[in-house]
């Protein structure tokens, strides 16, 4: 019997890749990756020439069947994102979920995650908070955002530079423009940002500045 490691890889500066995350990838025999061409710069900067294999959400479905019997054949395999740990907004529930139904054993190593930064550095609450990841796009919307208007923990999403003016606009209508929240961009990169203002004034912002890099917003529950 093989093993499934989980291994957390940096969402900005290289130098967050942890000593242990750079052993287990050199020690796999096989690298499961979202993004082969991602990874393999990765690889390359740590001198790590083991085998890659695409795995994302459009094939997962497909490969995972064989995944899992190849670890059961005794194949050690380390599964990566793009960027922070697999399985947060990213593949890696399906595969970890059928490790676990078949008794193979996972190790996740604690790593990057984008949110984690950025909530502990924005000044609001995180003792209890609420991860939400990306909101859907179109149905379900609504109706999630009526169910957040009430929740009281601080609330996480992600978002791209696309929407987030959208986003924050909606958040507005449903929350009220004066609830507390924050945003992160570009976390652990050179440019790195997180401003804490409330809904409104965050709008006002992003109309004036131009937008780059993936966010994280945080918004704090309600009456805190």
């Amino acid at each position: 019997m093989g093993k499934l490691f989980i291994v957390p890889t940096p969402v900005g500066n290289l130098e967050d890749m942890t000593f242990r995350g750079v052993r287990v990838l050199k020690d796999a025999d096989l690298i499961l990756a979202e993004d082969t061409r991602t990874t393999a710069f990765l690889l390359k900067h740590f001198e790590i020439k083991n085998k890659l294999q695409s795995y994302h959400k459009f094939n997962e479905h497909k490969t995972v069947e064989q995944l899992v019997s190849q670890i059961e054949a005794g194949s050690v395999m380390a599964l990566v994102s793009d960027a922070g740990t697999p399985g947060i907004s990213d593949p890696g529930f399906l595969i970890a979920r059928a490790c676990m139904q078949a008794g193979i054993e996972i190790e996740c190593l604690p790593g990057a995650t984008a949110f984690v930064p950025a909530l502990v550095a924005s000044g609001i609450p995180c003792d209890r908070f609420c991860f939400e990841g990306f909101l859907p796009q179109k149905k379900g919307r609504q109706t999630r955002l009526k169910e957040l208007a009430a929740e009281t923990r601080t609330m996480v999403f992600y978002e791209s530079p696309y929407r987030v003016l959208k986003t924050l606009t909606q958040f507005a209508e449903y929350f009220g423009g004066e609830r507390l929240a924050a945003t992160g961009r570009e976390i652990s990169k050179i440019h790195e940002e997180i401003l804490t203002r409330t809904l409104n004034e965050l709008i006002i912002h992003f109309t004036e500045n131009e937008i780059r890099g993936e966010f994280v917003i945080i918004v704090s529950g309600k009456d805190n």
